[in-house]
C-alpha cells in the first residue's frame, strides 16, 4: 500500500509507445517522468519544440531499449551508458536505483539519497527520490530519520504531499500512535488532490482501524 502505483492511472493514456506499457507496473512510481521526457517539448517556438521533442524521444528510446535487457545487472549497465544531463540524468538515477532495489537494497538507498541531494536536478525529482528512499527504507532506515524527511515532503504545496502524508500515517502506526494515524488519514481523505488509488488505500486503512471514513 505504500508504493505510489496511483501514478500509473494518471499517465498511462499519454504514453506514446506500446513498449512502455510493459514497464508501467514495475516503474509506475516514475511513469509520469517518462511521459514528460518522451512527450515533452517546449512552447518557445516551433523549431525548438521539434528539436526538444526529437531529443526527448531519442532519450526515451534509449531508456526503453536499456530496460528490455533480461537481467537487472544488464539493465543497470545499459542505463549507465546513456548520455544525459539535467532532468534526463535525474530520471536515469531513479531508474538505476529502482533496479538496485532488486539486487542491493543498501546501494539503492545510497543512490536515492544521492539523487535527493543532487541540486543539479529539478526539485520534483529530488523529492521523488527522497520519498522513494523513505518507502524502500522501511525496516532499514531509523524511524526518526524517515519521519523527519517525510515531514518536509508533506508540507502544503509540495508535489508529493498526499503520498508523504500517507507515509506519515503509516509511521504513526509504526510508532504506536493509531490516533495520530487516523487523524492524518482522515485529513488526507478530505483533500481534493488525492488520486483514486490513494483514496481507496486510505479508506481501507481507516476501515481496518475502525475509524470514520466520512462516507455517507
Amino acid at each position: 500500500m505504500s508504493n505510489p502505483e496511483s501514478f500509473i492511472d494518471e499517465v498511462s493514456e499519454e504514453l506514446r509507445r506500446d513498449r512502455a506499457l510493459h514497464y508501467l507496473r514495475k516503474y509506475g512510481w516514475i511513469a509520469v517522468l517518462i511521459v514528460v521526457l518522451i512527450v515533452g517539448g517546449t512552447a518557445w517556438n516551433e523549431w525548438r519544440k521539434a528539436s526538444a521533442q526529437a531529443s526527448a524521444e531519442a532519450f526515451g528510446e534509449s531508456v526503453l531499449a536499456a530496460l528490455e535487457n533480461d537481467a537487472s545487472e544488464a539493465r543497470i549497465a545499459a542505463l549507465s551508458e546513456i548520455d544525459a544531463t539535467g532532468a534526463q540524468q535525474g530520471l536515469l538515477q531513479l531508474l538505476r536505483a529502482g533496479e538496485l532495489l532488486e539486487t542491493d537494497r543498501s546501494a539503492a538507498l545510497d543512490a536515492l539519497q544521492a539523487a535527493a541531494q543532487d541540486d543539479r536536478l529539478p526539485d520534483a525529482y529530488r523529492q521523488l527520490a527522497a520519498l522513494k528512499r523513505i518507502i524502500a527504507g522501511q525496516g532499514t532506515l531509523p524511524l526518526a530519520e524517515r519521519q523527519s524527511v517525510v515531514a518536509g515532503l508533506a508540507q502544503p504545496g509540495q508535489p508529493f504531499r498526499p503520498l508523504a502524508l500517507e507515509q506519515s500515517a503509516l509511521m504513526a502506526l509504526e510508532s504506536g500512535d493509531p490516533e495520530r494515524a487516523i487523524e492524518i488519514l482522515q485529513d488526507l481523505l478530505a483533500q481534493s488532490d488525492v488520486s483514486e488509488g490513494l483514496r481507496q488505500r486510505v479508506t481501507q486503512l481507516l476501515i481496518g482501524l475502525g475509524a470514520d471514513t466520512g462516507a455517507a
